[in-house]
């Protein structure tokens, strides 16, 4: 029980480092997005009067005054996507400090009468989850219905484009195609944003068909030769368990794709009756466990936390130039 209590008290400690830090990084956004704001409105007015006076300007000016527009259009959109991004991040940071200290006071008020081997009580990892996930969920609709729908106005920028027709045609189609297909590829890449933050399919349909379409993804994305083999009986899991298993995989592939300079990944995933074990290897460069885990892999260690608080188990088998295989199961009912 000393040992839970302990490795929740490190974790708020590192959530707590990490809302300060996080804090000062939106401070620091937000200055710049003011002067990118700024920057903008004297852009857009100067190609305001650029438009006004169409027939007076040259195919040159108006080709500067156009690019310039989307320039600063772009920087501040990206801007203001970090923002947004850290604020939401810094609320997740938040309701996870909650989560930590209801956890830790659980602790705190069950030693010494758990029976079960000073495991943390499943409600307590299923609140850290369902917290992390609701954030995820939020930022997901915002997405959707922000960024994604903003894609549309690169397509009405073509406007701006339009008016060279009378100037230069040749320049005007040219600008229009590029313009057009920055907008679709932008829009690509937000729809898989929005994936990577919560796929809404995993609420539908469940682990294994979104395990199955994010190997996919990952392959075509990372043109690693990977593999997914499933075994046992597929069906729905406990959400919250279905969440936990998802991250987990997903970080062990972007550990792989980041780190291990892998040419090939082979995930398990095995759905018996009273268990779930998943494995990802790779035949990665291989590191040494132990100091790994007792380094600044955060993802790693929650990762087994999370498999142990759940009465499950968590193993790495890896060494400097042999490929890492990292596994855990998960005791699962029904």
């Amino acid at each position: 029980m000393m040992d839970e209590n302990f490795n929740v008290q490190t974790e708020l400690e590192e959530t707590q480092r990490a809302l300060r830090e996080i804090t000062l990084m939106i401070e620091q956004s937000q200055g710049e997005f003011s002067k990118l704001a700024q920057r903008n409105a004297a852009i857009t007015a100067h190609l305001q009067q650029i438009q006004n006076q169409i027939g007076q300007a040259s195919a040159q000016d108006i080709r500067m005054a156009y690019d310039s527009a989307l320039d600063a259009q772009q920087r501040l959109f990206v801007m203001r996507g970090q923002l947004e991004k850290l604020q939401s991040d810094k609320n997740h940071l938040e309701k996870y400090k909650v989560a930590l200290g209801q956890i830790g006071s659980e602790v705190v008020k069950d030693n010494g009468s758990a029976s079960d081997g000073g495991k943390v009580p499943s409600s307590g990892i299923e609140m850290i989850v369902n917290a992390q996930e609701a954030e995820r969920q939020r930022l997901s609709r915002q997405m959707h219905d922000g960024p994604a729908q903003a894609m549309s106005n690169f397509i009405l920028q073509t406007e701006i484009a339009m008016r060279l027709l009378d100037v230069d045609a040749g320049q005007a189609k040219e600008e229009l195609g590029n313009l057009k297909a920055a907008a679709m590829g932008t829009f690509q890449k937000v729809r898989n944003f929005i994936f990577e933050l919560r796929p809404m399919m995993l609420d539908d349909l469940g682990l294994i068909p979104t395990v199955r379409k994010y190997v996919d993804a990952f392959k075509d994305q990372t043109g690693l030769d990977t593999s997914l083999t499933i075994t046992g009986t597929e069906r729905r899991l406990e959400p919250y368990l279905e969440v936990m298993m998802f991250r987990a995989i997903q970080e062990l592939l972007g550990n792989a794709a980041r780190h291990s300079q892998a040419t090939m990944v082979k995930i398990l995933l095995s759905m018996e009756n009273e268990i779930v074990r998943v494995s990802v290897d790779d035949n990665g460069k291989g590191f040494d466990p132990e100091s790994i885990l007792s380094g600044k892999s955060l993802g790693l260690k929650l990762i087994r936390e999370r498999a142990e608080m759940l009465g499950g188990t968590f193993d790495i088998e890896s060494a400097v130039g042999k490929g890492t295989r990292v596994s855990f199961s998960i005791p699962v009912h029904g």
